[in-house]
């Protein structure tokens, strides 16, 4: 026994130390960049502040590094958003609730404040082309599908930015952002209204994502200087939206418009950028230039977290909109719950390629059950509800210990959900291990209090990652009323042959009765059975109508009125 609890509590010393090493401020010195850095070229320089503890793949160097904040416990944190001008996709929700994942870890588990800003896309090539379709103003395009983004987000449980910044509503601040890289000598204007970044002018600082340097650009004017300059403001064609500018009327390039606004946010440092990994080049590329050239530094972005694609099983090809090979949001909300849906996510690193099918989503819906039924077992051993054989108590405390350390360890080291998941079901394993349940237990030693402790500590953790087991699924809501209808007919038809059963009559012969003939006696607790079940589902919202020996059912959820209309209904004789 002392051996088990010199064991659990050196597991918790270890426990405190991982908490107290993500915690606090590391005081060694690096290489301090001063506001942004000014050291040129590709090199990226670990930034001076606050060490969280953490490691993430920093896509800048293609390798874990060390998460250092510019300020004690707060991120600065900017993401890319949708561009909206059709219904979002399984591909974009898996990107943003992967990285909405990440942040509650930052936030709940290491106790540092993110502070998250988003663009929203809304006027684009592909946004003016949808109104020309449906014969609509881009304006009400944007509209229609940022308000369905919003709540497809809010339907996954992904936390809101703390501001969400539209594109058409920042297009001054674009222009005057614009105009600064010019005066800096890094962009220039054609004589067609247009405006180009000048690649040639930061030398070899352009490349710093793979797929930079055999880039042959994007298309554009044939008046570039090179052809990997690309778009900060282009003029507008007839019958397009645009805005006055010092080189004419036009509207801004795709990439302008996330460093004006992380840098109108932000400022001149920013410490952690994310996207889709098929953001990196050219888009994330051309921010670093773009922002780097404006504000005169070498690193602008300390932090670029990119997610894998998803695919669909058996595909090589991302999940995207212009292949028309995807799932929306809502058709998929139809038979998985969001719980179900991050847990899927969880199961694979959040810079993984991840196959989506049938099988995985099962795994993931399989997964969260194990833990559902774990937790509802050992809530009724707590409760005395299920009697066990003894429980072999500090076992389960070293093994939560245990839990507890690998959890913060694999989350500390890039974000290793799958790792973290996977010490969570060993501890559940170890626990249903100890549940064996038994007819009969007096006298026997019981341990709810570890239990308490593990419902407790993986409610904790789910809740950290977004899943909320106390609430029923969405997934189970959608189909609840056809696996609640199917239940309530075995049921109503099983209670009919038991009233069947019991209303036969005697023969009269047997009974030596004159009258009609009676009920057999033995049977009569069976019929008040069938009343007490009757009477008790009522108030649940299960109507059961007694019709002779046969019996009607309805469900009567949203009509109280009916709840107790039979429930002094006689017994039928």
């Amino acid at each position: 026994m002392w051996r088990y609890l010199r064991s659990v509590l050196w597991k918790a010393k270890l426990l405190r130390g991982v908490f107290n090493t993500a915690q606090s401020v590391n005081t060694d010195k690096f290489i301090s960049n001063g506001p942004c850095s000014s050291v040129s070229g590709k090199k990226w320089v670990r930034p001076s502040g606050f060490a969280t503890g953490l490691k993430t793949f920093n896509s800048l160097t293609k390798q874990k590094e060390p998460l250092i904040l510019e300020r004690e416990r707060v991120a600065t944190w900017y993401s890319c958003g949708p561009t909206v001008y059709d219904h979002a996709h399984l591909g974009h929700a898996c990107s943003y609730v992967r990285f909405d994942i990440l942040q509650r870890i930052l936030s709940r588990l290491f106790g540092i404040t993110v502070i998250h800003a988003m663009v929203i896309t809304d006027i684009d090539d592909k946004i003016i082309k949808r109104s020309w379709e449906d014969n609509v103003s881009p304006t009400t395009i944007a509209t229609l599908y940022e308000d369905e983004f919003k709540r497809d987000m809010l339907s996954l449980k992904v936390i809101p930015p703390a501001v969400y910044l539209r594109v058409t509503e920042n297009v001054h601040h674009i222009v005057a952002f614009i105009e600064g890289i010019i005066k800096n000598g890094h962009a220039y204007a054609t004589k067609e209204g247009d405006v180009y970044f000048d690649i040639q002018s930061i030398g070899d600082r352009y490349g710093k994502f793979v797929g930079a340097v055999d880039s042959q650009g994007e298309p554009g004017s044939t008046n570039k200087r090179d052809s990997r300059d690309f778009a900060l403001w282009k003029q507008s064609k007839p019958q397009e939206p645009y805005w006055e500018s010092p080189w004419g009327r036009g509207r801004p390039g795709w990439h302008i418009e996330c460093s004006t606004i992380a840098s109108s946010v932000f400022g001149s440092q920013l410490d952690i950028h994310s996207g889709g990994i098929d953001l990196a080049f050219p888009h994330h590329e051309n921010e670093v230039a773009q922002s780097e050239a404006y504000h005169q530094c070498g690193q602008w972005a300390n932090y670029f977290l990119h997610s894998g694609h998803l695919h669909l099983k058996g595909s090589a090809e991302k999940m995207s909109k212009s292949l028309k090979n995807y799932i929306t949001i809502k058709d998929f909300l139809q038979s998985y719950s969001a719980s179900e849906f991050r847990m899927f996510c969880l199961l694979t690193k959040y810079r993984s390629a991840i196959d989506y099918s049938e099988s995985s989503m099962l795994e993931a819906r399989t997964s969260l059950g194990t833990i559902s039924t774990f937790i509802h077992d050992a809530k009724a051993y707590i409760k005395g509800q299920l009697q066990c054989t003894p429980v072999q108590e500090a076992v389960l405390w070293e093994r939560l210990a245990e839990t507890k350390y690998s959890v913060v360890k694999a989350l500390a080291d890039d974000f290793d959900t799958p790792r973290a998941i996977s010490a969570v079901m060993n501890l559940v394993y170890h626990g249903n291990c100890q549940l064996q349940p038994v007819s009969k237990s007096e006298g026997v030693a019981r341990s709810p209090a570890v239990f308490g402790a593990m419902v407790t500590y993986i409610s904790d953790v789910l809740d950290v990652f977004g899943i909320d087991l106390l609430h029923i699924k969405e997934a189970d809501v959608v189909s609840s009323c056809r696996s609640l209808e199917g239940i309530v007919e075995k049921l109503t038809h099983f209670r009919s042959e038991v009233r069947a059963f019991a209303l036969a009559r005697q023969d009269c012969t047997i009974t030596g009765s004159p009258n009609k003939p009676g009920l057999y006696p033995d049977r009569i607790p069976l019929l008040k059975a069938c009343d007490i079940l009757r009477s008790e589902l009522a108030p649940l919202g299960v109507l059961i109508k007694d019709r002779g020996a046969t019996s009607t059912w309805e469900l009567t959820e949203g009509k109280p009125s009916q709840r107790g209309q039979y429930k002094d209904q006689e017994t039928s004789s």
